[in-house]
């Protein structure tokens, strides 16, 4: 190997594991205030957006938008560590199986309680209780702070990631943890694979708990600012029944989510950390956020048309995590569509030596393609977003990021199997040619 070639090779590792992580800890948290701001105050607009940007310069621009909110604001802490509060105290308080996570690397087995779907239900119950029978604040209470929330849960984030990092470094739950030397890549990846902090898992608790349960929150109370302001819109309807019912059906699925590649594999940093306590909350519900002020009406037949896809979506995503789960708990022996199941039996070999194996389901959904579930993840989304129409880009950033993000990790999933199952994996695909959508990719 020429030096000229190991040169290229170590400055394109360094962009791998210091500027591209720099860059998404660096722009990620001007584009959720940016992205708040023009939805409420720009009409939605990228355009009006570029032309402020254009009079006043970024940086003048990012100041106007954030200097109020850099900190939050008193009540914003307020409404946040009631909502953590709650949210720590379900964990424990509300029955429910323990369930085991997947063996680790360094051989640690997590413990989880299943509770999501009676905490989930609990957490909504309270929301409508404290807003109208008990009158305890304004039903749109999340919408008028939102900026504030948004500052208060950046400036914590940061800081809850650098304690993350050190915690990973010096005082780690279990074995599963190390850095890499790299200060950067390890804030940004994380140092830790399941850290505990009193006893509470903290990536159940950002990733579920925290992200996924505030999202519910955050869309019921737009929809209650918009009723507020110009009565209850078809198009805020459909959007919030759809994603309610995509919130509902992951804590119902919450112990294989605590199985799945983000739980497995990426350690607590800023990426799934911050991520899911800020991006989650600011960008997943942007579109329901356009809502607010453009209550489009589309009535009967067109609201009837997305809501009916849109469910279908989400059912037909549930069912295919479903067979999966299904055929490896059966260990094959059962039938899938009426059919004895197309099994690939795919060999490897843990950190320790010891061999195993695994089940790759090649028929039912599995056999339309390696990535079948991302498919009708991404229509799903669409179809919460699509009640915006098409006026305006902003609504749809989302569906963006999730499109980006999902084949993201469909490459990533791809090269861990095929490291991991070798020969066998190369067989899998293929019996499966299609990595997400049939016949095109």
């Amino acid at each position: 190997m020429s030096a000229q070639t190991t040169a290229i090779g170590r400055i394109l590792k360094w962009i791998k594991r210091i500027l591209g992580p720099l860059l998404l800890i660096t722009i990620c948290p001007p584009i959720v205030m940016l992205v708040w701001y023009t939805n409420v105050f720009l009409d939605g607009s990228v355009e009006k957006l570029a032309s402020v940007i254009s009079e006043e310069g970024f940086f003048s621009t990012l100041y106007h938008v954030w200097s109020p909110f850099f900190f939050g604001t008193t009540k914003a802490w307020k409404i946040l560590a009631a909502f953590a509060a709650l949210e720590l105290f379900l964990m424990k308080a509300l029955p429910g199986k323990k369930i085991a996570g997947p063996v680790t690397p360094k051989g640690n087995i997590p413990i989880y309680k299943a509770n999501g779907i009676s905490a989930f239900i609990c957490t909504v119950a309270l929301f409508y209780l404290g807003a109208f029978q008990f009158h305890l604040f304004s039903p749109g209470i999340i919408y008028d702070n939102f900026g504030g929330l948004l500052g208060a849960l950046n400036v914590f984030s940061l800081l809850f990631c650098l304690f993350l990092y050190f915690k990973g470094r010096y005082k780690p739950s279990t074995s599963d943890s190390g850095a890499t030397g790299d200060a950067v890549f390890d804030y940004f990846w994380g140092t830790e694979l399941y850290p505990r902090v009193f006893g509470w898992d903290v990536k159940m608790f950002t990733n579920c708990r925290f992200g996924m349960m505030g999202w519910a929150l955050i869309i019921l109370s737009f929809a209650c600012k918009q009723n507020q302001l110009q009565g209850l819109s078809d198009s805020m309807v459909v959007a919030i029944i759809l994603q309610l019912l995509y919130i509902g059906k992951f804590f119902w699925w919450e112990a294989v989510y605590l199985r799945s590649m983000d739980i497995m594999y990426d350690k607590a940093g800023f990426c799934i950390t911050w991520g899911c306590m800020v991006w989650l909350p600011s960008i997943y519900t942007s579109p329901t956020l356009f809502l607010v002020n453009h209550p489009n009406h589309l009535g009967i037949w067109v609201s009837s048309a997305i809501l009916t896809a849109g469910v279908t979506c989400i059912y037909i995503n549930y069912l295919a995590d479903k067979q999966r789960h299904y055929v490896r708990n059966k260990k094959g022996e059962c039938t899938v569509w009426k059919r004895k199941p197309d099994l690939i039996f795919a060999n490897y070999k843990t950190e320790w030596g010891e061999n195993k194996q695994s089940l790759l389901l090649a028929s039912g959904w599995w056999g339309i393609s390696r990535h079948f579930h991302y498919l009708p993840e991404i229509l799903g989304a669409f179809c919460w977003s699509v009640p915006a129409l098409f006026n305006y880009y902003i609504p749809y950033f989302y569906l963006t990021f999730l499109f980006l993000l999902l084949i993201d990790r469909s490459f990533r999933q791809e090269k861990r199997c095929a490291i991991k199952y070798g020969s066998d994996w190369d067989k899998y695909c293929e019996r499966v040619p299609f990595r997400v959508i049939p016949f095109v990719y």
